[in-house]
């Protein structure tokens, strides 16, 4: 068993700023309940990885690209949702689960519902007993609190990245949790995405079959740390941090592959703003947050089309592990991402996250681009 280093402020930190002070009791209590949190999130996530990339596998894909049917990005998005949210309601019952899926379609679909729970029942611990689909659904259905009450939350991404799942390239199992509101753990559970990346340009390489990358963080620690997606408990010995380059044009930029997700004509005018002339570096999914805090970019940009209004578990995650390494997230305006008001946030002009020195003059171009463009801030 590896022991989590201990925290290096007393009191929660949010952003390099201390919020809530305590004594040296208290704060020994919640640094072990932190402690606990984060080893049973590791674990989990770990083993959702392997379930994640035996159903990728063992379908056929064809050409779909759809969450539907029997589809592989549908039996891992239900499998993972069900085993992630099972195993942390047997952990911490008094917590609650805000996640993406509804179990409504596997109660409709005896197929489904057969497929997904062979997948679950595959990540279970040896010697824990076999679930049911009963089991599978009401554990899936754990995942529809509403929020926004301020309890601690459990926030689940089962698979972000459902084009990148479906290609056989990044996607990530992003696990969050929140306390009083405030992002406070992150997992990412990147299975594709190779400890060591040699070439930012191929975001296509991926992981052996045993391999992948995750990345955990406490946000108080202000340490990220990487480890692979093997290993079943949280390691120490790698911890990551953000990249210090110091000169926007030397920036090396992320944004999402497809164009629907993001409009990659305003993340154009910022780079040109910017004098940034490499072509930006397209991935899917929170993989995109892992890789900022490791240095293997500067900046990722998120600006969503049509009124689009973002979901809190397609960040809450990430948030934590870059901050944690040093970097720092915000939307458009430079405003914090605010995660307490129940499933959605209301950030201005997209998302903004950089290596947290170039920060002042991202937001700064974002703000001129938009004003270029006559876009309205969505």
């Amino acid at each position: 068993m590896h022991a989590r280093p201990p925290a290096r402020f007393m009191g929660l930190v949010w952003h390099g700023e201390i919020e809530t002070p305590f004594d040296s009791d208290e704060w020994v209590r919640i640094d072990l309940v932190m402690d606990a949190l984060i080893r049973v999130a590791v674990d989990v996530v770990s083993r959702a990885c392997a379930v994640s990339r035996r159903v990728q596998l063992g379908f056929q894909f064809g050409n779909q690209l759809s969450k539907n049917d029997a589809s592989p990005v549908t039996v891992a998005d239900f499998a993972v949702q069900a085993l992630v949210l099972y195993e942390l309601k047997s952990a911490f019952p008094e917590h609650v689960f805000i996640a993406e899926e509804s179990a409504e379609p596997l109660r409709n679909d005896p197929v489904l519902a057969k497929y997904v729970l062979d997948a679950v029942n595959s990540g279970r611990k040896a010697g824990h007993a076999l679930l049911s689909v009963s089991d599978i659904c009401g554990a899936i259905d754990l995942g529809l609190h509403v929020g926004g009450d301020l309890k601690d939350t459990w926030v689940l991404d089962p698979i972000d990245g459902t084009k990148g799942f479906m290609r056989k390239q990044q996607y990530c199992i992003a696990l969050g949790f929140l306390r009083n509101g405030i992002p406070s753990l992150g997992v990412l559970g990147c299975p594709n995405l190779p400890e060591r990346l040699e070439n930012t340009a191929t975001y296509e390489a991926r992981a052996e079959v045993e391999g992948g990358s995750i990345f955990h963080a406490v946000v108080a620690d202000h340490v990220a740390y990487m480890q692979s997606a093997s290993v079943p408990e949280p390691l120490y010995n790698t911890p990551v941090r953000v990249c210090e380059e110091k000169e926007a044009m030397m920036a090396v930029f992320m944004e999402s592959v497809e164009a629907a997700h993001s409009s990659h004509g305003i993340s154009a005018q910022v780079a040109s703003l910017l004098g940034v002339s490499q072509p930006p570096v397209r991935m899917d999914s929170q993989v995109k947050y892992g890789s900022l805090s490791r240095g293997d970019a500067t900046i990722f940009l998120r600006f969503p089309r049509g009124g689009y209004v973002e979901n809190i578990w397609d960040h809450a995650a990430g948030v934590v592990v870059l901050s944690a390494a040093g970097g720092h997230v915000s939307d458009g305006t430079g405003a914090p991402l605010d995660f307490s008001k129940g499933r959605k946030l209301n950030n201005q002009m997209g998302i903004v996250a950089t290596n947290g020195v170039l920060h002042d003059a991202v937001v700064e171009a974002v703000r001129l681009a938009f004003e270029e463009s006559g876009t309205r801030a969505q």
